[in-house]
């Protein structure tokens, strides 16, 4: 059973401005297709820039996409009216990287929690403050914080907040965007423990969008690695892990801190800047770049489509023969979730 299908999506953004003349559009996403399923965690990993929080804000109609499919529990999306799209939406919700930027300062955390609820009608009356009290205390919060304002609370505190609010309106699917980044390393595993209660617990789905593989590993089922918007590898979160083929996977794998003192670990440092996506290269995006001892001709005049290599679908002309340096990949495997 397919939850979320997404098909061939294009965001594009207009550049120049007031003082300067428009110049070519920055495909900041450019033909990415994937499925969701119900109680699974699909990771979109890759650098800053590469269109991963434009893929989750685009499904969720925050922004118009400029072409493509996103079918959601077997409505298309992008055909919503307004009317349509806000019944829809009590379904589809977000987790902002922010927590400082994310909550009103004018609003109290209960007030916050509520509106939700209270805009498609989901209680009334003094329901809506036993709901908003249930919710706070599920994710790890005193009830009794619901008449304090967010700047009272820590970055841990804030994002706990807006995972409550996600919740008020009894979601199926939440995109994740980068909802750890902005914490510290310690708080980040508290709020990771607690996305992966809720999903347990609630059944939820979640694109989780981030940098950081050594973050994904705890929660993915699925990783999916965007570079220049497109998507380059993806597979199960074991198999990416284990046995990564695409070079930038490998580079990025080879750049996750080893938290093992007696293991040593080889980095690929890649070289040069990330291509503008205004103006991508041809052939192979990744290819300025790449560091694949078979890199030749081929990859800088064919563009790589995506294809089964092992365990993954990899989007590169030889990924057969991409070696792994020492200390990347785990041979042994690697345990990941299961979906309920």
């Amino acid at each position: 059973m397919t939850l979320l299908q997404v098909r061939d999506l294009v965001k594009h953004y207009q550049s120049g401005g007031l003082f300067r003349a428009s110049g070519p559009p920055v495909r900041a996403v450019d033909g990415v297709s994937f499925d969701l399923a119900p109680g699974e965690t699909l990771a979109l990993v890759g650098e800053s820039g590469c269109g991963k929080s434009s893929v989750g804000r685009t499904i969720l109609r925050l922004q118009d996409p400029t072409s493509g499919s996103a079918v959601f529990e077997g409505v298309e999306l992008f055909s919503l009216d307004r009317a349509a799209l806000r019944r829809t939406r009590r379904r589809m919700q977000i987790i902002f990287q922010d927590p400082y930027s994310s909550l009103n300062p004018r609003m109290t955390v209960g007030s916050a929690v509520a509106e939700g609820i209270e805009i498609h009608r989901l209680a009334r009356g003094a329901e809506v403050g036993r709901r908003v009290a249930a919710l706070l205390q599920e994710v790890g919060l005193d009830p009794g914080y619901a008449d304090r304002y967010p700047h009272e609370f820590s970055g841990g505190q804030r994002q706990r907040i807006g995972i409550a609010r996600a919740l008020a309106v009894e979601p199926a699917f939440i995109v994740c965007d980068e909802p750890v980044s902005a914490l510290d390393v310690s708080v980040q595993a508290q709020v990771l423990n607690l996305l992966a209660d809720l999903q347990r617990d609630r059944g939820l789905s979640y694109l989780f969008i981030a940098h950081d593989l050594a973050v994904v590993r705890q929660l993915a089922h699925r990783i999916a690695v965007m570079y220049l918007g497109r998507i380059v590898e993806e597979g199960t979160a074991e198999s990416v892990l284990r046995r990564p083929r695409h070079p930038y996977t490998v580079a990025l794998l080879s750049a996750v801190p080893e938290p093992d003192p007696g293991r040593r670990r080889s980095r690929i440092v890649l070289t040069g800047d990330v291509p503008s996506p205004s103006a991508p290269p041809p052939g192979c995006p990744f290819h300025p770049r790449c560091w694949h001892p078979s890199r030749n001709e081929r990859c800088s005049r064919e563009r790589p489509t995506l294809r089964t290599v092992g365990g993954t679908s990899t989007a590169c002309h030889y990924a057969e023969e991409t070696p792994l340096p020492e200390g990347v990949g785990e041979p042994g495997g690697t345990s990941t979730p299961s979906i309920a």
